[in-house]
């Protein structure tokens, strides 16, 4: 029996299961597919929420832990395991953005490097970018990661950990549970017990609960998304513009996303959003128009109110807590989420406080 079960082998129960395991303790992780294949795959990979701004201060302490942890986690697993999750650190750039005053303030008042710029430090560094704006704001130390490439190395690290038992292609039916004590699950493969479980699910976290009569509101909104086949320099640095954006890579691909949909667990990507995403793309970089779409696809995000995730113990239960809820935000607070909890989990002191975060008070009852 291991110390911890981490349910769900997307980025943030890879990473909790790498961060338990380095601290010494033995982790069985449990994906009902492949690990990583599922919102982790699908995202942008963008290291800042969309329009920081506009979120609670309860994000913006886990978005700003992890940005300044990401350059040490993408060099230590390309050492590690040799795949490089090509991290860029080439900054973003926010055009004709309605409330930049509210922006300005949320920066001085958090201390973000987020600046006004005008359209020559623009269209210097961008040369593509659509003709006629006269400013953007700048976020300099905004990265992007190739998420898929970050799932790969994560995969990988854990996998090499002598303390790890990775499960893959076993579904979880439902909780073990001895009075009010959850000792492990039932699976597809059998029962699999250890001193805790952690239900690291995205979107399907909710519907694990239920199991519990727990209701906890994560919910799947679906997000199409596009990868031009470009050439490299065609844009350098992620560009977001009417809530959509722009990510390029190192070889050339140019990715642009994404809808939101509340359509519960569809996955079906349709040709509405391939044209809506394609006007995006050609409106924010015209040449892309010059270069073939080479894969359109959709994946579900675990959304939660306020984009505010859950993170802590499930109230009413022994042995059992969640890591769910990150919404758009998946990547960019897996590092600080999976800490914290790691730290919870192992009586450390906290490196962020916990309570924002914690289930008591925001679950609902079935």
């Amino acid at each position: 029996m291991s110390d911890f079960l981490v349910v769900g082998g997307g980025v943030i129960g890879l990473m909790l299961t790498r961060e338990l395991a380095l601290a010494g303790a033995s982790v069985t992780l449990v994906e009902r597919g492949t690990c990583a294949k599922e919102a982790s795959w699908a995202g942008g990979g963008i290291v800042s929420p969309l329009y920081p701004w506009r979120y609670s201060s309860a994000v913006t302490q886990l978005a700003t832990w992890s940005q300044s942890s990401y350059v040490h986690l993408a060099a230590t697993l390309t050492e590690e395991t040799g795949i490089d999750p090509e991290l860029r650190q080439k900054g973003m750039y926010m055009v004709d953005v309605e409330d930049r005053d509210a922006a300005l303030s949320w920066a001085a008042a958090y201390h973000r490097p987020l600046v006004a710029v005008e359209a020559s430090h623009l269209y210097h560094h961008e040369p593509e970018f659509a003709s006629g704006y006269e400013s953007a704001l700048w976020m300099p130390e905004v990265s992007s990661i190739r998420n898929p490439r970050l799932g790969q190395a994560l995969r990988r690290s854990v996998m090499d950990l002598k303390q790890v038992t990775l499960q893959e292609n076993t579904g979880v039916e439902r909780f073990v549970v001895e009075g009010e004590t959850v000792l492990g699950v039932q699976t597809s493969q059998g029962n699999i017990t250890a001193g805790h479980t952690v239900v690291a699910s995205g979107s399907w976290t909710g519907h694990l609960l239920g199991g519990l009569s727990i209701s906890l509101p994560v919910e799947p909104v679906k997000g199409q998304m596009m990868v031009f086949k470009a050439e490299p320099n065609i844009v350098n640095r992620v560009i977001l513009m009417a809530g959509r954006y722009v990510i390029p890579r190192s070889d050339g691909r140019i990715l642009v996303g994404s809808t939101l949909e509340h359509e519960g667990f569809n996955k079906q990507i349709t040709e509405s959003a391939r044209e809506s995403l394609y006007q995006t793309a050609v409106g924010i970089i015209p040449r892309l128009a010059d270069f073939p779409i080479e894969h359109h696809w959709a994946g579900l995000r675990p959304g939660s109110p306020e984009g505010i995730p859950f993170i802590g113990e499930v109230p009413g239960y022994q042995g059992i807590s969640v890591n769910a809820g990150q919404f758009r935000n998946g990547l960019v607070l897996a590092p600080a989420s999976t800490r914290l909890q790691a730290d919870l989990l192992l009586g450390q002191t906290p490196v962020i406080d916990p309570r924002p975060y914690q289930l008591a008070g925001r679950l609902g009852s079935l």
